[in-house]
């Protein structure tokens, strides 16, 4: 398991406790102290990251109430015996095909919606494989907590193509895995959900 960095975790932590604090205060000296707790979070992540000040309080301190963990879902999608992956534009690496989930949408809509927009496939989610803890696994350091959701899906109809966010969809085997994009996914996640090919009945994993 991925070790997370001390520092960036004891950040997070102390922007999720001052933006419970804000949220919650009934007077200005609460206030007070809850905010220069959040200006203290700001400047530990830009010390972490080596990124500007003002760039990390936009992206770190953006949400108001109560804060909860970030969800990223992922289809898993199969085609003789390979896996389906798209090719990032943003950084010319490959993930499964999905992102963060919108408001509105539950996480198989989600799925089904990222996979055509991606991929141009129509699916249908059939089953969640794994819920996943990011900071558990070897992605690079983030300053959000977030869980990822792995759905199985089904095709349903479509043509494979590439999407206005992806450059390029294919199949890879498990042993031609091409350059992964790991902000999104681990070469050991994909591995991972490849087990559920060898075992049809496995129950979902969650760590």
């Amino acid at each position: 398991m991925q070790q997370p960095h001390p520092w960036l975790e004891y950040a997070k932590r102390v922007q999720a406790l001052a933006q419970s604090g804000l949220t919650y205060a009934e007077n200005s000296y609460d206030l007070e102290r809850y905010q220069e707790l959040s200006d203290i979070s700001v400047k530990l992540m830009s010390e972490i990251s080596g990124t500007d000040v003002e760039r990390v309080k936009e992206l770190f301190t953006n949400e108001t109430g109560y804060q909860t963990p970030k969800t990223d879902v992922r289809a898993v999608i199969f085609e003789d015996n390979k896996i389906l992956l798209v090719r990032e534009k943003i950084d010319n690496c490959w993930s499964l095909p999905g992102g963060w989930a919108d408001v509105g949408f539950t996480p198989a809509e989600v799925a089904v919606k990222e996979t055509q927009e991606e991929a141009g496939l129509k699916v249908k989610p059939i089953k969640l494989l794994a819920v996943l803890d990011k900071k558990c696994h070897p992605h690079p350091p983030s300053p959000y907590h977030t869980y990822k959701l792995f759905i199985r899906c089904e095709i349903t109809g479509g043509n494979l193509q590439q999407g206005s966010e992806t450059l390029d969809a294919q199949y890879f085997g498990r042993n031609e895995l091409p350059e992964l994009s790991i902000e999104r996914n681990t070469i050991s996640q994909v591995q991972l959900m490849f087990t559920f090919l060898d075992y049809l009945q496995q129950e979902t994993i969650f760590n």
